[in-house]
């Protein structure tokens, strides 16, 4: 695998650590929090989140669509999110050629998603229920590890 394709591993693994600690131990009344009246819901956030990831297989397999999911219920929508980080992943892994440049599907899904966590993140002190902040430098974020169980912080801060 070459450097581009790790390093490309390495941000969806990163985009995994981080959505994880913005959704783990949201209360079930977040999937509907909005942060202004004309803004999506948490759940929906979250719902094209795993839409952009759909996105980036598509390209990354030379058959790009775009997709919009119906929102699902949190915990359905936290799962589906990171089914579709591990089929995107999964393509990355596989060592087949990608359609497009590594970098173009970092600026595009991958940044887009990156984005979207930190409204989320934003999003649950909005609701009262607060992410602690981290030291990110120094998670342990490895390639290939893309669920909700990460390893534990190094160091958070309130």
């Amino acid at each position: 695998m070459d450097a581009k394709n790790e390093w490309l591993r390495h941000a969806v693994a990163t985009v995994a650590y981080r959505a994880g600690k913005s959704v783990r131990g949201a209360p079930a009344s977040f999937a509907g929090f909005r942060a202004g009246p004309t803004s999506r819901t948490a759940a929906q956030i979250l719902s094209h989140m795993s839409d952009l990831f759909d996105w980036a297989l598509s390209i990354a397999e030379g058959r790009e669509r775009w997709g919009t999911s119906s929102s699902l219920g949190w915990d359905e929508e936290v799962v589906r999110f990171f089914q579709k980080l591990e089929a995107f992943d999964a393509y990355l892994a596989s060592g087949n050629a990608l359609a497009a440049s590594p970098e173009r599907l970092f600026q595009g899904p991958i940044a887009d998603a990156l984005t979207h966590v930190g409204q989320l993140t934003m999003m649950r002190r909005l609701a009262e229920a607060p992410v602690k902040g981290e030291n990110y430098f120094k998670a342990d974020i490895a390639v290939g590890r893309l669920g909700m169980a990460q390893q534990p912080a190094a160091r958070e801060f309130d």
